[in-house]
């Protein structure tokens, strides 16, 4: 890199994508793919290896970085988000993970289902933390269903509450339970060491994160986690009041979790996928109703905080962008997955930072000339001005190197400013 120290190219790279995240002209357009799993195929490993083997996950990260210079590089804590023997440990029910209920070389699939019932709002609004420790934590994982067995958590509020505490925490079951997390956190501490080392290690080599911190907006957090897509449906309809009520109960959580986790790795930028709020799912009274009013509030509560929150939109939300606008300017990061981006560009282009643009398709079944066009027109038209972040549409699994290549170069090389 012409003879820059790694210090030289970290702060470079990190100004690039600064200078785009506050509206500003880089000297480039910055260019960031959202590797996911392609991360563990390109190093020719399974993406139940990524899972399971930490040191391989981490050498596949590593070499994929280094081969395709970013200007940042998406964290492998978005892609594993669990290693395989906590998994285990725990017997998660939420998902299936590569070799353990889905192929050794697919993405982990979600299980959806009614983790809390319709008629458990109240008990959930009443008191989250006794309904998640003692309802909901026993059926998402297996090996802590006895914590059901736990006096209300309240009840310790009351004056010599020493015997029901030790009367609840005795049983050989709950017992049993806790020696298990003991056993969980031994294993998340050595996976953790091994991927803050992974990051500082890239930091050394002069590669930005470009997060380490998650946050869900809250309706997509009672939908994924809680009531499952077809039981919000229908609350949108039989129960919106308590709806909103429990959005608005969560919204705090999710703000204060972000902010722990990224004081925690000092990376400013906090991940936000969106699930169930597109075109699709909803119309766009309700999605002004009930996924909007606390999405924007938790957008904007990261920006008080000084963080920037990068927004993947996932599904198509070219109807709703003018609502969504309606942030602080130059403060966050909408990365489209299907939205017309040229549209994005004429209605946002002047609030946020836009990210994405290169089909997951394309990468996957284009050729390397139809990448470099795509490419092209997006360097023209969204990246006009500044404030345009080159990427996929979403995480990429299985494109093709020649293709991501192509990208990476086309866009260095073409996207310089001035």
């Amino acid at each position: 890199m012409m003879g820059k120290t790694p210090e030289e190219l970290f702060q470079e790279r990190s100004k690039r994508v600064e200078d785009a995240i506050q509206l500003k002209v880089p000297d480039r357009v910055p260019v960031a793919p959202s590797f996911g799993f392609f991360y563990a195929k390109y190093a020719g490993i399974t993406c139940e290896e990524a899972y399971y083997d930490y040191d391989k996950w981490k050498t596949a990260v590593e070499k994929t970085v280094i081969d395709f210079q970013p200007d940042m590089y998406a964290s492998p804590r978005f892609t594993v988000l669990s290693p395989g023997p906590l998994l285990e440990m725990v017997d998660f029910k939420q998902i299936k993970w590569p070799g353990h209920g889905v192929s050794p070389n697919h993405s982990f699939q979600f299980v959806e289902g009614e983790y809390m019932k319709a008629e458990e709002y109240d008990a959930f609004l009443q008191d989250p933390s006794d309904f998640v420790m003692r309802t909901y934590v026993p059926r998402i994982y297996g090996a802590l269903e006895p914590f059901k067995m736990l006096p209300p958590l309240r009840s310790l509020m009351v004056g010599y509450a020493v015997v029901p505490l030790a009367t609840g925490l005795a049983r050989p079951e709950i017992i049993s339970a806790f020696q298990t997390l003991l056993k969980a956190r031994a294993e998340v501490q050595r996976w953790r060491s091994i991927l803050d080392s992974l990051r500082e290690q890239l930091a050394g080599m002069g590669f930005p994160s470009c997060s380490e911190a998650m946050a869900a907006t809250p309706f997509d957090a009672i939908g994924d986690f809680l009531r499952g897509t077809r039981g919000i449906m229908l609350d949108m309809y039989r129960r919106p009041e308590k709806l909103i009520e429990a959005t608005e109960k969560l919204l705090p959580m999710q703000l204060q979790a972000a902010v722990f986790n990224t004081k925690r790795s000092g990376i400013p930028r906090v991940f936000i996928p969106l699930h169930k709020g597109a075109d699709g799912f909803m119309s766009l009274a309700q999605f002004k109703t009930f996924y909007w009013p606390t999405l924007r509030k938790l957008v904007t509560g990261l920006i008080d905080e000084g963080l920037t929150p990068w927004l993947l939109i996932e599904a198509d939300y070219t109807s709703r962008l003018e609502i969504i606008g309606d942030i602080p300017k130059g403060k966050a990061i909408y990365h489209f997955e299907l939205t017309d981006i040229f549209k994005a560009k004429e209605i946002l282009g002047d609030v946020v930072c836009i990210r994405g643009g290169v089909p997951n398709s394309l990468l996957c079944t284009g050729t390397p000339e139809e990448v470099k066009e795509r490419c092209k027109k997006l360097i023209d038209v969204v990246g006009k001005g500044g404030g345009f972040i080159m990427d996929a549409g979403a995480f990429i699994d299985e494109a093709k190197p020649e293709n991501v290549r192509t990208m990476v170069d086309f866009t260095k090389e073409y996207g310089v400013y001035g």
